[in-house]
Formats: structure tokens, C-alpha cells, sequence
């Protein structure tokens, strides 16, 4: 069994033991039932409800900062989430009886009660095994270029493992190579390496435009493969660690690979379609209070139009009138950045406000009900952007294979894009989700995007 499974059985087993505790204690606490009335098959349902939201914030993932305060909130986040769907699920579509239609107070007090049990052994698990995980080491096998490349790579994702760089164009008879700061070894050093490291290698990552291997070190990798050392190709490496898809491997046949199941399959366009129009009708009934009072707050400081109307771009290319609540002046688009700097002097107070915490957005509820858009897909662009962005980044395009979202994939794991470069790295995030696209996938983001909104982290 490899750590990063033991590590999650580990996690869920505590989990379940701390529902099955925690509900008993609350339960008998509130006077509901006596300490150990309720049946273990009952706890199951908030057991699976607890361990899927986790889930959805990489919760069981041993890649996971859980010391950060970004994952402590959308800890919290996914649990208070987790609860109101047990509540949900108890009181309306359970019918026959049921030992937690006792009191929905235990229910609500107990999901509440394990946001900081679960974190907290979430942390010192962490903590506990930071030492052995930096202990454990890759190997990147590939050109000097791409060596030097890949550590420039690390360091912007925040990867602090040692890396061994192993160069396929040093020279045979050289041990080791520098250039610049890396140093590298040549291929035969790559089964001593191995071996000196022992079981401390955690994966060896491939660079796809390395050339042919000798026979001796590729059936070695086979064999270190099969005893649990992960072998990744470069792109390979970047969806499942970073969950991102890196350009530089991009061409036109991506497109033929595995996934894409939105783009390929009808079947999940139509049920994403049937998803948008119930919650986005839903939205904009619950949201209507906030509709009309920031309508208000956007006329009222300067008199100007409420809304804010542009052309961007959407699925197979197709222009489209986007709708927003306007942050800038009235006059802002007269000569204006085409994109919004930080402390922009050209929003106004309420704008800022509004975007701090995502409320501009609103409006295009509309356009998702229109067809325009989707809740949840790679962001619309403005069309004068995106004629830059095709003639500058390759492959560009292939983000069109969707509808644009209110939210998406790249907007929850990246910050606001002001130039070309942070366009480029969005763009990885975007090819992610739409090859990845799933409903489990959307039901992460939304969680996410809910902390993003409490800690006003909008621009």
C-alpha cells in the first residue's frame, strides 16, 4: 500500500471515529437519546456526506497545506456545507424513521463540533510527516534546458522536495554537469542515484522530448514503478500535483487524448445545461435582495448607468453581450488599461466593494440563463483581449471548447491575470477543467469560490 493511500485510510478512519463519538456526545448532551442510542448504519450517511465535502478541498490529499489559513477556511467551509446537506437529506427525503430526526440540533451542533477535531488531527498529521516528506526526493530526467526549466517551475508552484536533475544531453563520461545553478548528472548516473537514495524517491518525471533511454535504465524505471516509485511524464506530473496542464507540451493533437467528456459527450453538456438554469434561477431569486440594494449602491455614488456591457468571447468563439454590475467610473473605458491594476484609481468605492467580494458578478446569472455562459467554465474574455492572446499563445483556442463560467477552475487557483504571462498560466489552469470537467470537479470549485468571497479576495 503506498503512503499517499495509507495516509488517506488513516485520515477517513478518524473521521468516521470522531462522527461516531461526536454525534453520541452531542446527542446525549442536547437529551435526544442516551449516550450510544444511535446505531452505527445511521452515522454512515453523515459519515459519506462529511468525507465527500472533504474530499472536494483535496482534504485526504497528502499534498494538501493543511497548516495554511486558505485550507482552514475552506475546511470550515466544506463542513458547514456537509451539514446543512445532512440536513437537508434527514428532513426532507427520508421519510421512514430515521434516529436523526431526533433534533436537528445535534445534527447542526455536531457537524459544527468537528470542524476543529478533524482539522486539528489534519494539522499534527501534517506536521508529523512535513519531516519524512521532505526527506523524500524526484528525479527529473531530461534535456539541461528543460532541467533548468522545470526548477524555475518548482519554485513558482511552491514545491519544496529535492529535486536530482538528470541531463540526457551531458556528456557519458561526465559525472556531473552545471548550468547555472542545477546540477546535473548523466544518464548512467540516473540507477546509482537511484540506489543511493534508496526508498526516498518519491516519483522520477520524464520530459516527453527526452531522447530513448538505454535499455538497462528503462527496464529499471519499469521495475521501481511496480515497487511504488511513480514514473510521470512532464504533463502528466503538472495534472496530478498541480492539477493544471502545462503549454508546453501543447499541440493540436492534445485534443485526441483521454477526457474532454464535455466537449465529446452531449449527454454531459445537456445535464450541465439542465444544472445552470435551476441554480441559476435559484440564484437569482435568493440573491434578489442583493441584486436591487448593490443596484442601488452602484447608482446612488454617481448617478452613472447601473450596468456594464461588453463584448467577450464564448464556446466555438461566438461573441456574446456579457452583463455586470459597473465598478468604474463611467468614463473609465475612454482610453483606459485594458486590465485592472491594483488600487485601480478608476473604480469607485462601491466598485470596489463589489468586487472584493465577486457581488459585480451577479448580473450574469442572466447571461447563464440566456446560454451565454455556464456558472462554472474558463472566464469570458474581452474580444479585444482575445485576439492578442490567439496570435501570442498557442492553442489558445482550445479553452472555447466550453461556455464561459461566472467562476471557474483558474479563477479559484490563480490571481487576477494583468498581463500576458499570468494569461498564460490561467490558461494551463482552464485546459485542466476542461479536460477534467466533471460535477465533482464543479461542486470543489464552488466551495472554494465561497472562501475566496468571504476573505474579499476579488479584484
Amino acid at each position: 500500500m503506498t503512503r499517499r493511500r495509507s495516509n488517506s485510510l488513516l485520515l477517513a478512519a478518524l473521521d468516521l471515529a470522531c462522527v461516531i463519538v461526536i454525534f453520541h456526545v452531542i446527542g446525549w448532551l442536547r437529551g435526544s437519546s442516551e449516550l450510544g442510542a444511535f446505531d452505527i448504519p445511521d452515522l454512515l450517511g453523515p459519515f459519506a456526506i462529511l468525507v465527500l465535502a472533504i474530499h472536494l478541498i483535496d482534504g485526504y490529499s497528502r499534498r494538501t497545506d493543511m497548516l495554511s489559513l486558505a485550507y482552514t477556511s475552506q475546511h470550515a467551509i466544506a463542513l458547514l456545507a456537509a451539514m446543512l446537506a445532512m440536513l437537508l437529506v434527514t428532513f426532507v427525503f427520508i421519510k421512514d424513521p430515521y434516529s436523526l430526526h431526533s433534533s436537528r440540533a445535534v445534527i447542526s451542533l455536531s457537524f459544527i463540533a468537528l470542524i476543529p477535531v478533524t482539522l486539528s488531527y489534519r494539522r499534527w498529521l501534517t506536521l508529523r510527516t512535513a519531516n519524512a516528506q521532505s526527506k523524500r526526493s524526484l528525479i527529473f530526467v531530461g534535456s539541461q534546458a528543460s532541467c533548468v526549466a522545470f526548477k524555475d517551475t518548482c519554485k513558482t508552484n511552491h514545491l519544496d522536495q529535492q529535486v536530482f536533475y538528470v541531463a540526457t544531453d551531458v556528456a557519458d563520461h561526465e559525472s556531473v554537469s552545471s548550468w547555472g545553478s542545477v546540477e546535473m548528472y548523466a544518464v548512467p548516473q540516473l540507477l546509482p542515484l537511484v540506489n543511493q537514495l534508496g526508498g526516498q524517491v518519491e516519483a522520477i518525471v520524464l520530459h516527453e522530448t527526452s531522447r530513448d533511454l538505454p535499455f538497462a535504465v528503462s527496464e529499471k524505471l519499469m521495475e521501481l514503478h511496480f515497487a511504488g516509485v511513480s514514473t510521470y511524464t512532464l504533463d502528466l506530473f503538472h495534472e496530478i500535483y498541480w492539477r493544471k496542464i502545462p503549454l508546453t507540451g501543447l499541440n493540436q493533437t492534445w485534443l485526441f487524448q483521454e477526457g474532454f467528456q464535455i466537449a465529446r459527450d452531449p449527454v454531459f453538456a445537456r445535464l450541465k445545461r439542465i444544472n445552470d438554469i435551476l441554480l441559476a434561477s435559484v440564484g437569482m431569486i435568493l440573491f434578489s435582495p442583493l441584486l436591487l440594494l448593490s443596484a442601488f449602491g452602484v447608482w446612488i455614488w454617481d448617478r452613472g448607468p447601473v450596468f456594464f456591457a461588453q463584448t467577450r468571447i464564448g464556446k466555438n468563439r461566438v461573441p456574446f453581450q456579457i452583463y455586470k454590475f459597473r465598478t468604474m467610473r463611467s468614463d473609465a473605458g475612454t482610453g483606459g488599461a485594458a486590465y485592472t491594476q491594483k488600487n485601480d484609481p478608476r473604480i469607485t468605492g462601491v466598485g470596489r466593494l463589489l468586487r472584493a467580494i465577486r457581488l459585480d458578478e451577479l448580473p450574469q446569472l442572466w447571461n447563464v440563463l440566456r446560454g451565454d455562459m455556464s456558472l462554472i467554465g474558463p472566464r469570458a474574455e474581452w474580444d479585444k483581449l482575445v485576439s492578442n492572446y490567439e496570435h501570442e499563445i498557442p492553442c489558445y483556442h482550445f479553452r472555447h471548447l466550453m461556455k464561459p463560467g461566472i467562476t471557474g477552475w483558474a479563477q479559484v487557483n490563480y490571481p487576477y491575470g494583468a498581463d500576458l504571462e499570468d494569461t498564460r498560466r490561467k490558461l494551463e489552469y482552464d485546459l485542466y477543467y476542461v479536460r477534467h470537467f466533471s460535477f465533482t470537479l464543479d461542486a470543489a470549485i464552488v466551495l472554494k469560490t465561497i472562501h475566496i468571497m468571504l476573505g474579499g479576495k476579488g479584484r
